[in-house]
């Protein structure tokens, strides 16, 4: 078994993450399948995130060749459209919405939501709606008053299933509101086919990690331990088992050269919000930012601060609008200065 560092680990998922030498003119939608998708419960910093690696998001995000859906973790993300099946099916397994609990929080069974896609699939296809209206459409397909509350009072947990069926996505925003469309996908792959996509392109730039590791980024930990197991399984011939400072994990077989060679590197990078690189690892990766400054990461009501970065650790957060950094540990003064004023040059 091979042996690595942490700072060469940290090294490599900047590389490969378009961090050390951002793309020059990128195309968002291959900065984004490298990234194995961005998150975009807030727009902006979906924006950012392409930004600082040389990426351009202009104009609807669909003209771009990427859906904005819920996606990992129940979020919004963007993904590119021939990749979105792949992640949607595997998010689709933890079939949270059949337990009694769920049914419970959000007033819907599974039944309801079953009918709940059949009529907006029906009212979606060639059409963007508003949750208003789409709340309408599945009402008057269905007759159910039942369901015009359960969207009412819990809309967003009824839609992400739907989602991940494949149903809808994300439409252009009209007058400010959210719209629904279909997105036009075919078949789904089986989960075990749509296992090797992602975590090829999840270990493709979040990697080397554990199966925990994977699963917290994609469900937070809540796919069955068999699925996860079986997952991995399925890139069998593809993964080499490597120890990182002692902890086993999987690498990318065809990546393993590449890690091995990567020196340590200083670089000082800033990161918007939300940004890939701590969402891939996990604000509790305890290698990447230091458990008791967690809380300055991951702070109220889900807010993933924005951060700086040195030698690939977190070093501290800063604020974009007034450029103001709060730093832990000690950065170059030049090096820093150098990246405050490459942000302002960002798109």
């Amino acid at each position: 078994m091979q042996n690595l560092t942490w700072p060469q680990v940290f090294a490599w998922r900047m590389r490969r993450q378009f961090l050390t030498v951002p793309e020059e003119h990128g195309d968002p939608v291959a900065v984004t399948r490298r990234l194995a998708g961005v998150q975009a419960q807030v727009a902006s910093a979906a924006v950012q995130a392409l930004a600082v690696r040389g990426a351009v998001l202009s104009g609807d995000v669909a003209e771009n060749g990427l859906i904005r859906t819920w996606a990992m973790r129940g979020t919004l993300h963007l993904l590119p459209r021939e990749d979105a099946p792949a992640y949607l099916a595997l998010c689709a397994t933890v079939r949270n919405w059949e337990k009694p609990s769920w049914t419970k929080a959000f007033g819907a069974t599974p039944a309801d939501l079953e009918a709940i896609a059949e009529a907006a699939r029906e009212a979606l296809d060639g059409v963007a709606l508003t949750r208003e209206e789409l709340t309408e459409a599945v009402v008057a397909r269905t007759g159910s008053e039942h369901l015009r509350q359960a969207l009412g009072s819990g809309w967003g947990p009824l839609l992400k299933p739907l989602a991940w069926w494949g149903v809808l996505r994300h439409g252009p925003s009209r007058g400010g509101k959210a719209t629904f469309t279909s997105p036009g996908f075919g078949e789904f792959p089986a989960p075990e086919e749509a296992a090797r996509v992602v975590l090829r392109a999840y270990l493709g730039a979040h990697g080397p990690a554990t199966p925990p590791m994977f699963d917290n980024w994609l469900m937070r930990r809540a796919s069955r331990k068999s699925d996860v197991k079986r997952w991995f399984a399925a890139l069998d011939g593809e993964l080499s088992a490597v120890s990182v400072e002692g902890e086993e994990m999987y690498a990318l077989t065809c990546e393993l050269d590449a890690l091995l060679d990567t020196a340590p590197s200083s670089a000082v990078r800033l990161l918007g919000p939300f940004d890939q690189y701590v969402l891939g690892a996990g604000t509790d990766a305890v290698h990447l930012i230091p458990p008791d400054r967690r809380s300055e990461v991951s702070r109220a009501a889900g807010w993933i601060a924005p951060v700086v970065l040195h030698r690939g650790r977190v070093a501290g957060t800063w604020d974009p609008q007034t450029a103001e950094t709060s730093l832990w540990e000690e950065v170059p003064a030049d090096l820093l200065a150098r990246e405050l004023e490459r942000w302002k040059h960002l798109a």
